[in-house]
């Protein structure tokens, strides 16, 4: 063969190489793009299913900030002739056994609302604890009279944290 046969081969084979390639992009970003499609619709079935259950986790959140809110959780646990510091113990004790009970909402929430629900715990624990260590408090109705009081100067911890999960529900919705 000379170089001119080979010449013209080229020329015979370039136009096939070339639609070859664009033939292959083509296909490339079809499947590309029924890949994407596929995981959207797969996405957006999960998120009729997903939707419900992180609502409610966020129902049950909300639950929980209000049944350890200072005003129901003093008039649900009663005084009984305990003393501050066993008062106390009681208060933190279902504090705290609520909110292993909602350990797995942790799934279905945010990290970032996760952590604002136990920072609302943390302190509300602490108020309790550095309540029980003012002056004066010797008594379970003392500490309850005290903690009451301090509620009215501020807001309680878990009134700001349910604030938080309103506003994350309304973002979802």
């Amino acid at each position: 063969m000379n170089d001119i046969n080979i010449i013209q081969l080229f020329f015979y084979i370039l136009p096939a190489i070339i639609v070859g390639l664009v033939a292959f992009y083509f296909f490339r970003m079809y499947m590309l793009n029924e890949e994407k499609r596929r995981m959207f619709l797969i996405r957006k079935e999960n998120q009729k299913e997903a939707l419900p259950l992180r609502l409610q986790a966020y129902e049950r959140m909300a639950l929980y900030l209000e049944r350890i809110s200072f005003g129901k959780l003093l008039i649900r646990i009663k005084t009984d002739n305990l003393t501050a510091e066993e008062y106390s113990n009681v208060l933190t004790s279902n504090i705290e056994i609520e909110f292993e009970h909602n350990l797995a909402q942790q799934i279905y929430i945010t990290g970032e609302c996760w952590n604002v629900i136990k920072t609302s715990k943390n302190a509300t624990i602490g108020i309790i604890r550095k309540t029980l260590k003012q002056e004066g408090v010797t008594s379970a109705d003392k500490l309850r009279e005290v903690i009451l009081a301090g509620l009215m100067e501020q807001q309680a911890p878990t009134e700001t944290a349910l604030d938080y999960i309103k506003k994350e529900v309304r973002s979802i919705i």
